[in-house]
């Protein structure tokens, strides 16, 4: 019995693992056919090196060897269907554009633009895309390359794209129509930044531009201006429309052999800057506007950079011609035209004027009065400012040229009335400076009529006196007034001189504290007693001794 179950049990264990093994069979069989539908039939017959991606949408399925590697040495991106589509807008300019209609149109293929030996091919099957890269010129020959030949190129390329990831500023290149073909993290973050703030689609390739050439907006068909060298040039990025989160950039376009280099350097700071100067100039000049002085600043290259409104009145010259900036010697030369400048003898002493001008006015030293044929009179004044520049001030002051005349006309009579007096004169002021005398007391006292009074003092004039005077208490008495300094009343004396002759001596107070003295001679005075004194009411009498005296 027992041999008998043994016989029976070795078969059905045989059975169970033939069933078994065939079911696992199907299992796999299986397995193979559901990878074999998801894997276009076309993606192992690839030739061995060719880089061979399979994607589903933007997400990559699946991939060989070589097109993993590739993307393994590609830069960073949002995606690998990002990432690649970067690099062959690179190679195949046209391929942004037909990958993105492969699902209508089956197959694409295309031949690299610089190189006829790459080819890209593009298959639609199943809802899949079948990307593949064809290098034919590699079937050809290998290429020989050392291990430490190509672990310097990958040193060199990794520091290479390091410093692009770091680099603080938007790089990027682009086609000669504008379209951008690659970028580095600066300029991928400021475009992401630029699409979420306008609230627009998530980047994709081809990258949008962010910096429009010069002449692109003319173009009218949004294609770029001719491949040239440019920069500096502001560009402002401003991805809300409203100014509100405006970023200034200087750039800067170099050619290449594919197209165009762009740099793209921050200047929010230097834009600031210049804003804020530029409202501190107008401010200044919304000030000078109202002063009546003429006001031009030459800069060190001696081109007009600021003028107001007084100047043109005062020069007569345009504003069309002052906006244009004219140089110096021109602006002065204008001026010599319109009979504003001081007509020189000769145009050889002009131009020695010009530059003395100049000079002067740089070392802050010049200032001049221009009589102008027309009887005008202008004050003229040259100061330096920092880096060169320098700020000429034009001031009419025919008026006060013409104040200044009368007033020194009315000296000049008031002296020829006091020079034509008989009796010698002579005013001291409060300080007991001399302020005026007349030709009579310079013949009296033998003085130089030609000295500066402002040099005489009273002391002086004493000392004078007592030169040519006799001596006496009179002499004494008139020099006590004087130094007194605080005479009340008219005082009345005589003196004599060294040579016997007498003189009739008065002291008389003026307004401000000033003094009159004046000497007579004697003979000529009225030998009747004093009238009373009209400031104090009181009569002076003569004492015995020749001095007058007050009394109540």
């Amino acid at each position: 019995m027992r041999v008998a179950d043994l016989d029976w049990g070795f078969p059905l264990v045989l059975v169970a693992t033939s069933v078994l093994c065939a079911f696992l069979a199907l299992v796999l069989l299986h397995v193979l056919i559901i990878r074999r539908q998801l894997r276009p039939a076309g993606l192992f017959d690839a030739p061995e090196d060719a880089a061979v991606f399979l994607f589903d949408d933007q997400r990559l399925v699946d991939a060989t060897d070589p097109a993993h590697r590739l993307l393994d040495a590609l830069p960073d991106g949002p995606s690998d269907w990002q990432r690649l589509s970067r690099y062959l807008a690179e190679r195949f300019p046209d391929a942004p554009a037909q990958l993105a209609d492969l699902a209508s149109a089956g197959d694409v293929r295309i031949t690299a633009r610089d190189d006829d030996t790459l080819t890209l091919e593009a298959r639609w099957r199943d809802g899949l895309a079948r990307i593949a890269l064809l290098d034919h010129a590699a079937r050809e020959g290998n290429v020989s390359l050392d291990r430490l030949s190509h672990r310097a190129m990958e040193s060199e390329l990794r520091s290479m794209r390091e410093t692009m990831k770091l680099a603080p500023m938007p790089v990027w290149r682009e086609e000669p129509d504008g379209t951008v073909t690659w970028a580095n993290h600066a300029y991928l973050r400021l475009a992401t930044e630029s699409a979420d703030r306008a609230g627009g689609e998530a980047l994709t390739w081809p990258l949008p531009r962010l910096f429009d050439p010069p002449g692109a907006d003319d173009a009218g068909d949004g294609s770029a201006a001719p491949a040239a060298d440019e920069g500096p040039r502001r560009c402002c990025l401003d991805p809300a429309g409203d100014g509100s989160d405006a970023h200034w950039f200087d750039c800067y376009r170099r050619r290449s052999a594919s197209g165009r280099i762009g740099f793209a350097l921050p200047a929010d700071a230097l834009q600031r800057a210049e804003t804020e100067l530029r409202e501190f100039v107008q401010t200044l000049t919304r000030t000078f506007a109202h002063l009546p002085v003429g006001l031009a600043v030459f800069d060190r290259q001696r081109r007009l950079q600021v003028f107001n409104p007084a100047l043109t009145d005062l020069t007569a010259l345009g504003p069309g011609f002052l906006t244009g900036r004219p140089r110096l010697e021109t602006f002065l030369h204008q001026l010599r035209e319109a009979g504003m400048l001081p007509e020189p003898k000769d145009y050889k002493s002009w131009r020695s004027r010009i530059m003395a001008l100049e000079q002067a006015a740089v070392s802050g030293t010049y200032e001049e009065t221009w009589s102008l044929p027309s009887g005008h009179t202008y004050r003229v004044t040259g100061r330096p400012h920092p880096d060169g520049a320098v700020a000429f001030f034009f001031e009419d002051i025919s008026s006060e040229i013409s104040l200044t005349r009368h007033f020194r006309a009315e000296l000049e009579t008031g002296q020829s009335v006091i020079d034509s007096m008989d009796e010698a004169i002579a005013v001291f002021s409060a300080s007991g400076t001399l302020l005026m005398s007349n030709q009579a007391y310079a013949e009296l006292w033998q003085v130089d009529p030609a000295r500066a009074p402002a040099e005489l003092g009273i002391e002086e004039a004493i000392d004078t006196w007592r030169r040519r005077a006799a001596g006496g208490a009179d002499w004494e008495a008139l020099v006590d007034v004087l130094r007194d300094g605080d005479l009340r009343a008219r005082w009345t004396g005589r003196a004599r001189l060294s040579d016997g002759g007498a003189l009739e001596v008065q002291v008389k107070p003026l307004a401000g504290g000033a003094v009159l003295v004046t000497f007579a001679a004697a003979d000529a005075c009225e030998a009747t007693d004093p009238a009373p004194d009209p400031d104090s009411g009181r009569a002076p009498v003569r004492a015995g001794n020749g001095r007058i005296v007050l009394t109540g």
